[in-house]
């Protein structure tokens, strides 16, 4: 009977594991790469997973951690579905109170300034699906950094 039960056990661990053993960030390069070629995006990696692509840097301040700022926005999948956009006035918010993909990419713009940011998802939402967005996605946002305070 021990047997059996220490077979269960070891059963168990190694299923766990095997879960577990996927490479989500390899996954999302992958994807987030492939976006990049099919879409012939002159994009730039930030180290951390996350791509950019700035089409108009703009010319005002740039916002850091501690600043609010008012983006327009449309966040999509890496499939075209759209999940979420703003208003043309867009939203405004502490960048302290978003996911990392954004606390660190939308830095990257000044005030004015519109690109794009591809976020893996370990910068997004992770293994956890958020309204329409299935766990483990790749989030891309069309951004316009309207203003910085």
């Amino acid at each position: 009977m021990k047997n059996i039960a220490l077979c269960l056990i070891v059963f168990v661990l190694l299923s766990c594991k095997q879960k577990n053993s996927v490479n989500q960030p390899a996954i999302d390069e992958q994807i987030i790469t492939q976006y990049i070629a099919d879409n012939k995006l002159d994009a730039k990696a930030t180290g951390t997973g996350l791509y950019y692509v700035i089409t108009n840097a703009g010319t005002g301040s740039q916002p850091n951690i501690n600043s609010n700022v008012t983006v327009k926005y449309k966040g999509y999948l890496s499939n075209g579905s759209v999940f979420d956009q703003s208003t043309n006035n867009g939203i405004s918010f502490s960048l302290a109170s978003v996911i990392k993909g954004w606390q660190e990419g939308i830095p990257l713009f000044k005030k004015g300034g519109k690109g794009i940011l591809l976020i893996p998802s370990e910068l997004g939402y992770g293994n956890v699906s958020q309204g329409t967005i299935p766990e483990n996605s790749v989030l891309i946002f069309d951004i316009e950094l309207i203003d910085v305070k």
